[in-house]
Formats: structure tokens, C-alpha cells, sequence
């Protein structure tokens, strides 16, 4: 068949309520699929150890947040655990627009948000195999003090409420099942034929009469 298949890109959404291991899922799919765009969010809260500006997140100060979010420069935005998370509307403009699939990795309410914004958009829910294996991994990191704990478990059972309105959802028991999973449906969705259009070359057909 003849002819060049084009697309817009596709908007792929990951939540998860924290500890279900959203974070790593995305990584190892961006080193899966190298050519997944991820866009990294702004966010209020200061780095934690070994995150880089730029790389996993922009960080800035609340009033350079207002004032984006005043500007309505994000596609979305959320304040989560007291600190303000945002995805700027441009970069996911820019990519999309260009054929280029996106990564995001955000809270429910930005999905939520999302998904009114961009109906096209896949979105993928992440949980742990149980709430008690949710907390052993929370204590684990031993980056919260208990009554952190007990704040982001307590938010955890009400995101877990939210699972049906997503497109997939994804038991995380196993960090490379998890992945296979998730890379699995990137490559599922990238190739549904309602997201394709078919562009025929032109031809110019002459007829020529017997003589």
C-alpha cells in the first residue's frame, strides 16, 4: 500500500498513588522506547537527595508557580502533599504536534485534568499488590518521618478509589513485569488505526482513446 502514514502524537498518562513505583516504571520504559518524549514538571517542593533540576523536575519558588499558573501556561495542576506540581501546555503542545508520543508521570488530580483537556489521552494506573505492601515500602525509603507516612497512606486509599477511571491498570509485583506491561501497552496504542490518517501521493490519471 502506498502512501505515508502520519499521526499526532499520543498523550500517555501514569498516576499512582506514592510507593507504587510510577517513577521507576517510567524510567525503564523511557530507556525502552527511546523515542518517548517525558515531560518534566514544575513543582514548589525542594529536590530530594540525587534529583537533578531539569532532569526530574523544574524547581521553583511558589510565586514563580503562581505566576505560570496566573499565565495559564500549565495543562494542568495540582497541590499534592502541600507542594505545587504543574506540566507546562506548550511542551506537550510542541510534541504532540509534531507526531512525538509523551510521557507524563503525575498525580490523579492532573490526570483528571487531563483527561478533560486531551479525551485522546491514554491513561495507566499503577498500585502496589496491597496497601500493607504499599506502607513496608514507604518505611523503607526511611525519607519520612511517620506522621508523612500515615499522611500519604491516608491519601493512598482514596487514590486507589480512582482506578476506574483509567484505561489500564497495572499490579506492580514484580518491577519487570510492571515494565513489560507498561512499554506493552505504549506499543499497542501507538498503532490503533483511529489514530492513524493516510496521506496517498497524488497521481494524475490520463486516458488515452484507441485508434
Amino acid at each position: 500500500m502506498g502512501g505515508v502514514i502520519r499521526r499526532r502524537g499520543v498523550l500517555f498518562v501514569v498516576s499512582a498513588p506514592s510507593g507504587a513505583g510510577k517513577t521507576t516504571l517510567c524510567r525503564e520504559a523511557r530507556h525502552l522506547l527511546p523515542d518517548l518524549a517525558y515531560s518534566v514538571s514544575y513543582t514548589t517542593r525542594p529536590p530530594r537527595p540525587g534529583e537533578i533540576a531539569g532532569t526530574d523536575f523544574h524547581f521553583v519558588s511558589e510565586a514563580t508557580f503562581q505566576e505560570l499558573r496566573e499565565r495559564g501556561e500549565f495543562a494542568e495542576w495540582a497541590s499534592v502533599h502541600g507542594n505545587l506540581y504543574g506540566t507546562l501546555s506548550s511542551v506537550l503542545e510542541a510534541a504532540l504536534g509534531d507526531g512525538r508520543d509523551i510521557l507524563l508521570d503525575i498525580d490523579t488530580q492532573g490526570a483528571a485534568q487531563l483527561r478533560r483537556r486531551y479525551q485522546e489521552a491514554v491513561l495507566v494506573f499503577i498500585v502496589a499488590p496491597s496497601m500493607a505492601e504499599l506502607e513496608q515500602r514507604r518505611r523503607e525509603r526511611r525519607s519520612d518521618a511517620a506522621g508523612e507516612i500515615t499522611r500519604r497512606l491516608d491519601r493512598a486509599r482514596e487514590e486507589v478509589k480512582m482506578w476506574r477511571q483509567y484505561d489500564y491498570l497495572i499490579v506492580n509485583r514484580d518491577i519487570k513485569d510492571a515494565v513489560e506491561q507498561l512499554t506493552a501497552i505504549i506499543v499497542a496504542e501507538r498503532s490503533r488505526t483511529t489514530r492513524l490518517a493516510l496521506t496517498l501521493p497524488d497521481m494524475t490519471l490520463t486516458h488515452t482513446e484507441d485508434r
